[in-house]
């Protein structure tokens, strides 16, 4: 795995100790993940390696689910207190809060399937298992590029404002 979105911290600071200026490696851990697990798609049958597999199941679910965590806790709240009288904004993330849901279930499907395959699992679907992992990196980066297309402008507009960026970070 190139990419390495395996080497995320173990323990992530609680999201609620991130100030907006995370918003960047957040999505580059996301796509580097994603990267990872095209790797491992491209990988089966035949030349997989297992330890990717588990390293990838282990980072799965809790990178998913820390980045979620992160944006309703620290980014979308930032957002909507800033810009409410945008009309794009409560919509955006409404939707985004609604694949969040969807994305961290699939998130633990997969990373169950990935642990089994690289613990040595035998009855593997390979053909099921790269559609699975495509269909999953896929909508990933589909939801970051939204993000990024709906939120970046905002973002950049409060950069360097304490309320919202460096008074908020702790760590």
């Amino acid at each position: 795995m190139s990419h390495r979105a395996v080497n995320a911290p173990r323990e992530m600071p609680c999201p609620c100790r991130k100030s907006i200026s995370w918003w960047p490696e957040a999505h580059r851990l996301l796509l580097a993940l994603c990267d990872d697990l095209e790797a491992i798609a491209d990988s089966l049958p035949r030349h997989v390696i297992l330890k990717d597999c588990i390293d990838a199941a282990q980072t799965l679910g809790r990178l998913i689910r820390d980045v979620h965590a992160y944006e309703e806790t620290t980014l979308f709240p930032a957002l909507l207190e800033r810009f409410t009288a945008s009309p794009e904004i409560q919509p955006a993330i409404d939707r985004l809060k609604a694949e969040h849901v969807a994305d961290e279930c699939y998130a633990d499907d997969l990373a169950e399937k990935l642990l089994y395959l690289g613990k040595g699992g035998k009855d593997v679907n390979f053909e099921a298992l790269a559609y699975m992992l495509r269909g999953f990196f896929d909508a990933m980066r589909r939801h970051v590029a939204y993000e990024r297309d709906h939120f970046s402008a905002a973002l950049e507009a409060l950069r360097g404002n304490a309320e919202f960026d460096g008074a908020s970070e702790l760590n």
